[in-house]
Formats: C-alpha cells, structure tokens, sequence
C-alpha cells in the first residue's frame, strides 16, 4: 500500500512516526510519502516538506502567513497527485489538514484522520463537514466518539498516544546528578510551552515567580532548536536552571510544575506531579477565542476529566502573584497534592486501551483490507 501522512507540527511529526513503525509491521510492502519532520524520516517516510516550514499557531500569526500556507496546500495537493496513494492519512494540524480533505475526498482518495481537529472546543458544525470529507476518523479522546455520534458518526476511540509515551519512559536514576540538582531543596518544572508567541508571553511572568521563591530549584524544560533568547528572562534568574528534550525525567524528580496549555499538561498529568496550568494569549486571539470556544476548560487534564482538577489560570489571572500562590499550595497542601494525583490515576485508567499507534495501524489496514462481505 502507498500512504501519505501530513503533520504539521512537532507533536503531529511524534505521532505519525510512531503510526509509520505500527504500519510497517503490519504492512513490510508499504510506501511513505508526505509532510512531517525529522521523526517520521527517520521512521521511511519520504519527506516533500518539513513541518517547520509551516508550524504556525494563532490567528494573527496564520493571517500573517497566509501567502506560505497557501503555497503549501497547493504544493501538497500536486504532490498527492503524482504520488498516487491509496489512503491520506492526516495528522492533527486541522486547519491545514480540513482543507486537504475537501480536495481528496471528492477525488475518491481514501482519506483518514488521525487526532482530528478539536471541533468539539470550537465550530462545532465543523464536524458535519468532517463527516462529509473523512472516510474514517481515529478519536484519541474518550468523550469524543459521544461527541461525534451527535452527528450520527461512528469514528473509532483508538486510545491516547501521549499515554503510549508514558508508558515507554524509563526514568534515568542519575538524572539530579547530572543536572547538579539539589536534594535539599524541591523541583519545580517550568513548561513555558514550544512556540514563540507561547514563550513570549509565558516566560516574562514565570522569570517573576521563580524570583519570588528562592526556596524552590526552578528547572525548564527547553525545547531544541528554539531562538535561546526566548528564554532571556528566565537566564537571568539565580540559580535556575536548564534541561533540553528530557521533559519526562524533569517531570520525575519535580515536586510541583508550571505549565503553558497544551498537550505538555496532560503529560505532566499521566507523570502524577501536581501542576498550573496557564495561558496568555494576544488580545485579538483572545477576543475572537471568546467568542468561539465551547468548552468550559483549557487543560486537556479538566477536559478529560469533565471538572477541575487543575487550576488554570488565564491572561489577567495568570499573574506571578496567582501563580505563587497556587505553586504553595501544590507544595505544601497534602490533601490538595493527594486529590490532585487520585484523579490522574483515574485519568490514566480511562485512557489505558492499549497503543493508539497500533490500534490505529490495524483499523488501517483492516478498512483498507476488507474481509469479504465486510462492506469494508
């Protein structure tokens, strides 16, 4: 079979190459083409662009880019031509991905999704367009098949791929040693998120917090191939200190973390350690985010969860001064730490279906290889 993937980000390009290795053994004949970055090269994919020539994030930001995100979308559509696959699989990415839908479903494409846009948060009628689109969709979210059957829609809950992650950590025993870290004093992780706009905004205001509490080793978990002086702020602080693409083992030793919105929360979830969650975003961003956002939480922790189970503290209120006060309380509140971590053991239960990369790999090719009289 001939598969081309799109992702378009770094944790999209983490997926599909897991989902490419989950393929391979199930299909030794297959062929890769498509958008992705280092992870799914390394894994046989022959790569037509690299996802960090258009991993843009933000309203404001994509209507910046928009002449770069047009040439990319025509250029991926003439690369599917001359490929020929017999499925696309899209990864995550929605905006990008939404569109490339529209041009190889009525073309007869076999066209999957895999962690489909989050329309479920906002646009909600996006899903019928999905429906209209897609010929089948692998859910990584539990409440998201409900979600979906409101649109009489039977997509498929493949289980979470973060939680495959999980899984697979070792933690290193030296990991403190070799980072000089103290054991006299508590760890607090900060994950002021991947994207320039999120550390923009993130990090001038954590730089305050870790200032406020000498009491605390503050370690942050920086991301490859970032602009260091994004980190700026924070470099300046006393004491603080640097880890690069070992965020789980940073998770490990921490007592307490501070983390940007996005999937790293779920992660620091799954790792058990108490956490914040915050976000700021611009005022234009903010605006229209009011305006179409249907979910009560941010976190993917409270989502999951269906209540709070993490504070989350937004714009105004994601201030140094709310931030100390609920990193104390992560700190020093027993019975606060102790809820916190029984309702990410009954998070981790629900998303334990076994490995979303070969769930999703058999589906693949079990629709793809209907067993006669299946109707496929």
């Amino acid at each position: 079979m001939r598969y081309y993937l799109i992702a378009g980000e770094r944790s999209g390009d983490l997926h599909g190459s897991n989902l490419v290795k989950a393929l391979t053994k199930k299909d030794p004949n297959a062929v890769f083409r498509g958008f992705g970055g280092d992870l799914m090269k390394d894994a046989g994919v022959s790569l037509s662009v690299h996802y960090d020539q258009m991993a843009f994030m933000g309203f404001v930001t994509l209507l910046a880019n928009y002449g770069t995100i047009r040439r990319m979308l025509r250029l991926c559509k003439e690369d599917i031509l001359q490929f020929k696959p017999d499925v696309v699989i899209l990864i995550d990415y929605g905006g990008f991905n939404r569109r490339i839908a529209k041009f190889t479903k009525p073309r007869s494409m076999r066209t999957f999704y895999y962690i489909p846009p989050k329309v479920w948060a906002w646009y909600q009628s996006r899903a019928k367009e999905l429906k209209a689109n897609v010929d089948r969709m692998f859910v990584i979210l539990p409440f998201e098949k409900e979600f979906y059957k409101k649109y009489d829609w039977e997509v498929d809950y493949v289980g979470n791929p973060v939680l495959d992650a999980i899984k697979a950590f070792s933690p290193d025993p030296d990991f403190a040693v070799k980072h000089g870290l103290s054991i006299e004093k508590p760890v607090v992780a900060l994950l002021p998120g991947s994207r320039k706009m999120e550390l923009l905004r993130s990090v001038p205001v954590l730089a305050k917090v870790a200032r406020k509490h000498p009491e605390f080793q503050f370690v942050v978990a920086a991301v490859a191939g970032v602009d260091v002086s994004l980190y700026q702020p924070l470099r300046e602080v006393q004491g603080l200190q640097f880890v690069q693409g070992d965020t789980y083992n940073l998770l490990h030793v921490a007592r307490a973390a501070i983390v940007t919105s996005g999937t790293a929360t779920l992660e620091t979830g799954l790792l058990k350690v108490p956490q914040v969650c915050i976000y700021k975003a611009g005022w234009l961003e903010m605006k229209i985010g009011k305006a179409v956002v249907q979910v009560k939480f941010i976190s993917l922790i409270n989502l999951i969860a269906g209540k709070e189970v993490i504070r989350e503290l937004i714009q105004e209120e994601a201030s140094a001064g709310a931030i100390s006060a609920e990193l104390s309380r992560l700190s020093e509140d027993a019975g606060y730490r102790e809820a916190m971590i029984h309702e990410y053991e009954k998070i981790y239960q629900l998303l334990n279906t076994g490995s979303a990369s070969e769930n999703t790999a058999a589906l693949i090719v079990k629709y793809l290889n209907p067993a006669p009289g299946s109707g496929g």
